[in-house]
């Protein structure tokens, strides 16, 4: 049975994401962290707000790791988004995967990152120095 991790969390631990996706059968691990960026369409961003329906969050997101371990031969998949005002180059989200071969992993974190995206609702708030503006699930 594949282990998996989904959590809404109010902050992404980055140095714990390898433990956890460490498998004594997984030759790789692939992991894509996303991180709040200084710069949007020209603007200076101060910070990032992200707001989860939790229970519906997690439930995507467990839908979501169900599939990319039926896609792909995996041994441990994690989900993880931050909720809460998050500083410029902080990481607000994280998705791995752990598989005996690197393929595997490589084409299941791409899936994992972008149906997150896709599927999981969850909110961001951009602040900017002289206004704030919700963004679209979609960019």
């Amino acid at each position: 049975m594949k282990e998996m991790n989904v959590e809404i969390v109010p902050q992404i631990e980055l140095g714990k994401v390898y433990e956890t996706l460490s498998h004594p059968m997984s030759g790789g691990i692939c992991v894509f962290v996303g991180t709040v960026r200084e710069f949007t369409k020209g603007e200076q961003v101060v910070s990032l707000e992200f707001e989860a329906y939790e229970q519906m969050a997690l439930k995507e997101m467990q839908k979501i790791a169900d599939t990319a371990s039926e896609k792909w031969e995996l041994d441990r998949v994690l989900l993880q988004h931050a909720v809460g005002v998050k500083s410029v180059a902080e990481p607000v989200v994280v998705v791995g995967a752990s598989s005996a071969h690197r393929e595997a992993c490589f084409a299941a974190c791409r899936f994992l990152i972008d149906t997150l995206k896709e599927k999981v609702p969850i909110w961001k708030k951009e602040f900017f120095k002289n206004k704030s503006v919700w963004v679209s699930a979609h960019p």
